[in-house]
């Protein structure tokens, strides 16, 4: 007796087998993870305008200290903030600030920190990890 597979069953097959790697490819997502050391380097360009330290106050723009979970455009006694910051109302988180990094004046128009855009992923997820070492 010969055993004819059923054709419904092969065809669900075929399709599984073809749709999976399709499907794994389309929803896998690449995690970029930054490196605390490998961050001073970006930020040498940040250092410019902004300190990390919290002892050492404001420069040109506001410290950096704690950023993670302020408001943007309100950390105490810095006065030069920009209006569209100063209305932007949203929370600094690293995704928020991944965003900036990559162009500020798209992410917000009408900024006024002048910042060269960081197009690189990983010197950015670097950047944002030397950052969160700086929180209470």
């Amino acid at each position: 007796m010969k055993i004819v597979p059923n054709a419904l069953g092969v065809l669900l097959a075929a399709v599984s087998f073809l749709a999976f790697p399709v499907m794994a490819e389309t929803t896998s997502e690449t995690e970029i993870v930054g490196d605390a050391a490998q961050g001073r380097l970006p930020f040498f360009g940040c250092q410019t305008c902004h300190y990390p330290h919290k002892e050492m106050g404001h420069n040109t723009g506001p410290n950096l200290y704690g950023i993670f979970g302020r408001e943007a455009g309100s950390y105490e006694d810095f006065t030069y903030y920009s209006d569209a910051l100063k209305q932007a109302n949203f929370v600094w988180t690293p995704e928020i600030l991944d965003l900036w990094l990559q162009d500020p004046t798209k992410m917000l128009p009408g900024t006024i920190m002048m910042a060269v855009p960081i197009k690189d992923a990983q010197k950015r997820a670097d950047l944002i990890e030397y950052l969160k070492q700086f929180q209470d």
